[in-house]
């Protein structure tokens, strides 16, 4: 009889445990450094090369290792943080589980030099794949000095998974963030690739946010602080102006231990509610201490899910101190009683001034050159009022309703019309203007509710969506200026300096040729500031400040395709920001303008994201309708 079950080696089991608790490089980059806040550290240094594929670099002052506590720290189930089952309900420290260290000198290459303050040398260890290949004395500072190097060497499958350079390097800066934004007494700095990307200076929990995000935060920050016997909510929430319309801005700590709970997030996002659009996310970094009996953090190996014993109460408690802060800094919606204008259903479109939320009456604008606020094409349209008043008396002239249905005949053009769908797709490989079977010269085109354009063809009529199809316009002009260099630079009378987050300025730096390209005359000055010189002539309206850093939140967006193209992602950004919103009314020349260029497109039937420019109706469908 042949006995089937083995152990499996200590190697083996920690590559597989490393499968669950190192699933990249920024898993790495977390583990080290909460190893070094949980060692007293008050200075600590990251350093990565090539998005942590060739080293993970964490360099700290804190209490160091004995040459023992070295080597035992890479065993399976090593940890100082516990030693029964009841010191897990009163932890206070982020590691206590003994996985980390044995699951990363598993799969990578790890130099560790530690030395104690009270210790005349060091001790350093060399680990290769669970194996230790040297061990001896050495002169180095105290604390402790951990490189990892070509980690997932021994796992070419997991390091074939891995990301590209850019995503890689944007998930280790959220982990650096994390650790930092919760230890705001503790310097930190990070360099990839030897450029200083962080250099925080020990501070309060405010300049941290600043010092992290850019100096345009500091006046949109919003204190809050509510504490009960129960638990205890402390730190910042953001201004309505400054929520984004991508996540990655929202941060819970929970006895400083970052954490992830989409239903704690719906507190904050509810007491928004009127004060932001749908889909668009606000800032805050919250901090709710609580007793550690009474949550569970041992609920995955990496730590950011926590069961609560009453989330219900953290719920009410999170949703009336974010209520409360708002009202309290005078950013809750109020009416201006001074302007009867506010309730004239004249008004089609609201500004605001610097008192945040203030609604006043501001005129049309009906030149199509100006365009409006931001609008994401993923978001749904705020309906607008109309431009004229609404007339509820019943002596309302019937002749004023023919005359929307009277076609002009003052032409004796043909109209080329459409029999099939067939001929409908065959448009994409229309490129002159002069083959547009949607010029009717007997009919002008007739624009309902400011939103769509309504323009007949003989075998019925299409309706077009004038914000996607301006998309589509604009995303194949911008996507043609990166060969042509048809685009034109409009200098600006003053030079505008424009400071962004590290994250933003990475990106920013990543894009700058494309954007040139599109002669955006943007320099680099230094650190995370920019200064911009000029635009392009048809954006000179435009403010540089909210369309740049409204194009980078929609390029953090669409680069999370798989299918990803820097120039095209570039081009579908600017097309999203700069785009004819809905609400904007056109006259009928910027109609029909509007109506020749996008059958001029080489692919008129879609916008850029996919989702369709027009739709046609036939006169079968209409006959339909009406039970003919």
């Amino acid at each position: 009889m042949h006995n089937k079950i083995n152990l499996l080696p200590d190697a083996i089991a920690n590559q597989i445990a490393a499968g669950e608790v190192i699933q990249r490089p920024a898993s790495v980059v977390k583990e080290l450094l909460e190893n070094s806040v949980d060692a007293g550290a008050k200075n600590i240094q990251l350093i990565i090369k090539d998005a942590g594929r060739a080293l993970i670099q964490v360099v700290d002052d804190g209490c160091g290792m004995s040459e023992t506590d070295a080597r035992m720290c890479f065993e399976r189930h090593a940890t100082s943080k516990i030693k029964d089952i009841n010191d897990l309900f009163s932890l206070y420290t982020f590691g206590f589980r003994g996985e980390a260290m044995a699951s990363i000198a598993a799969v990578a290459q790890v130099e560790m030099k530690t030395k104690m303050p009270d210790s005349d040398v060091g001790v350093l260890l060399m680990i290769e794949g669970s194996k230790v290949q040297l061990q001896e004395p050495v002169a180095t500072n105290d604390g402790t000095s951990i490189s990892v190097k070509n980690l997932f060497y021994n796992v070419p499958a997991r390091r074939n998974f891995l990301k590209s350079n850019q995503i890689e390097t944007k998930h280790i800066l959220d982990e650096f963030v994390h650790v930092a934004l919760a230890n705001p007494h503790i310097f930190f700095s990070l360099h990839h690739n030897g450029i200083e990307v962080y250099h925080l200076k020990a501070s309060n929990i405010r300049q941290r946010i600043v010092h992290i995000f850019g100096k345009n935060y500091n006046e949109k920050l919003v204190p809050i602080e509510e504490l009960t016997d129960y638990v205890s909510v402390r730190g910042f929430i953001g201004k309505p102006d400054i929520a984004k319309k991508t996540r990655g801005e929202q941060f819970f700590f929970v006895n400083n231990r970052f954490i992830k709970n989409n239903f704690l997030n719906y507190a904050i996002t509810k007491a928004y509610d009127g004060l932001i659009g749908e889909k668009t996310f606000p800032f805050y970094c919250l901090f709710i201490d609580i007793e550690p009996g009474a949550i569970d953090i041992n609920v995955h190996p990496t730590k950011q899910e926590i069961k609560f014993e009453d989330e219900k109460a953290i719920y009410l408690l999170l949703n009336a101190a974010a209520k409360h802060g708002l009202s309290q800094y005078s950013v809750m919606p109020t009416i201006d009683f001074e302007h009867e204008s506010t309730f004239n259903l004249l008004v089609d479109e609201t500004v605001y001034n610097e008192q945040p939320f203030k609604v006043v009456q501001s005129k049309l604008n009906t030149d199509t050159n100006t365009r409006g606020s931001y609008y994401s094409p993923f978001d749904k349209d705020i309906p607008t009022t109309s431009q004229q008043k609404i007339d509820h008396s019943p002596n309302t002239n019937f002749d004023d309703w023919k005359k929307l249905y009277e076609l002009d005949a003052t032409t004796e053009e043909k109209t080329i019309t459409i029999k099939s769908k067939m001929d409908l797709l065959s448009l994409e490989d229309e490129n002159e203007i002069s083959n547009n079977p949607f010029r009717n010269e007997r009919f002008e085109p007739i624009q309902l509710h400011e939103r769509y354009i309504l323009t007949q063809i003989k075998s019925g009529f299409i309706l077009i969506d004038q914000h996607k199809a301006h998309q589509r316009i604009l995303f194949e002009k911008y996507v043609r200026s990166f060969s042509q260099q048809q685009a034109v630079t409009q200098q600006t009378l003053f030079p505008k300096s424009l400071e962004f987050s590290n994250s933003d300025a990475a990106i920013l730096m990543e894009i700058l040729p494309e954007l040139k390209a599109l002669k955006f005359d943007i320099e680099f000055f230094g650190g995370t500031t920019f200064v911009v010189h000029g635009m392009p002539s048809d954006l000179i309206e435009e403010n540089e400040t909210k369309l740049i850093e409204q194009l980078l939140e929609d390029y953090k967006m669409n680069s999370k395709s798989e299918q990803f193209d820097k120039r095209k992602n570039v081009a579908k950004t600017l097309a999203y920001q700069t785009a004819i919103k809905s609400g904007k009314t056109l006259d009928k020349q910027s109609m029909q303008q509007l109506i020749d260029e996008l059958f001029a497109c080489e692919q008129p039937t879609i916008n850029p994201a996919g989702m369709p420019t027009f739709i046609q109706y036939s006169f079968d469908e209409i006959e339909r309708k009406f039970g003919n």
